[in-house]
């Protein structure tokens, strides 16, 4: 065990290393010189090249690789070039709302996902089956933005549940964040419930009728344990698999989720650069979201060691 968590460690870091060169040069690429968009058609020549030396525009590429790459590895994502603030500071401040986000998120899709999905195959061509598949259905074709505001409209407006402006207060108890985070975090959950929904119920009915089962059976084993211990176990791998790589769905959904319910987040911190040409919060607004993904998958196949102790790395 220990040697695949070494080796996906390693694979881990290799793909960060990529995303971060790819995120460079792409930010390099585009046609248009990021002095001249921060400082306006008007600006003196030597006003744009300070500018440009300030941000380290005037260096070779290489050069500004070399040290982009030993800045990134101290923790030293740059400066906003809009607030002048550190913008390791400005994302450290939205992490914990956008990952507080995509837990809970997760957590409702995974509890309403996966009992759905074993009900359902359980009780194949029922009235019960129907509507879960209807449920799972709705909720996978559902916009996260849509919902949202649905959901906005029914338990803020109608029934004034929640408040519509869901900016968290630093000063606040942990019962207040908990609240502010229920509408968000149901509708991105909802979407990922219908995802996981089908995939459970798929792999169910596909493991039910498989040798194993009936040898289970066979040595007279209650239904129970036959599909709770042995079937649900080994579909929990394609599963979690599954959920690993919806996470940047979840992500890019918290983009728009933080945005209609007025919530802070790299979200909405990445949308608010990208309106204002802040290069440096940008390159690192991709990174980070890239991060994120590359290590919720490194712990979904660290899981899979715990699902199933015979995954190796071969």
């Amino acid at each position: 065990m220990r040697i695949y968590v070494f080796k996906r460690v390693l694979s881990a870091l290799f793909v960060m290393w990529a995303v971060a060169t790819i995120v460079f040069f792409a930010m390099r690429v585009i046609p248009s010189d990021p002095a001249m968009v921060m400082l306006g058609d008007h600006a003196s020549d030597a006003a744009l090249e300070r500018f440009r030396e300030q941000l380290g525009l005037n260096r070779p590429l290489l050069g500004q690789y070399g040290a982009f790459l030993s800045e990134l590895v101290r923790g030293n994502l740059g400066t906003s070039t809009i607030t002048g603030r550190s913008v390791a500071r400005e994302i450290a401040t939205a992490f914990p709302y956008t990952l507080s986000l995509a837990l809970a998120s997760m957590v409702v899709g995974a509890v309403i996902g996966i009992p759905l999905g074993v009900w359902t195959a359980l009780h194949r061509n029922s009235v019960s089956d129907y509507a879960g598949r209807i449920f799972a259905l709705i909720g996978f074709s559902f916009p996260a933005f849509y919902l949202a505001v649905i959901l906005l409209l029914i338990f803020s407006l109608q029934l004034g549940l929640f408040p519509i402006v869901h900016t968290p207060d630093a000063d606040a108890g942990i019962v207040r964040h908990l609240h502010l985070l229920v509408l968000p975090s149901v509708s991105l959950g909802l979407i990922q419930a219908g995802f996981i929904t089908r995939l459970t119920r798929s792999s169910m009915l596909e493991n039910i009728n498989s040798d194993y089962v009936r040898t289970a059976y066979s040595k007279g084993l209650a239904d129970r344990v036959v599909n709770f211990k042995h079937v649900l176990r080994n579909i929990l791998i394609p599963v979690v698999t599954a959920m690993g790589l919806y996470t940047g769905t979840i992500l890019g959904g918290a983009i728009l989720t933080e945005t209609v319910f007025n919530r802070p987040g790299l979200g909405k911190l990445l949308i608010g650069a990208i309106s204002q040409r802040d290069y440096a919060l940008i390159q690192s607004g991709l990174m980070v979201f890239s991060f994120i993904i590359v290590i919720v998958n490194l712990m979904v196949d660290i899981i899979y060691t715990v699902i199933d102790p015979r995954v190796n790395y071969e």
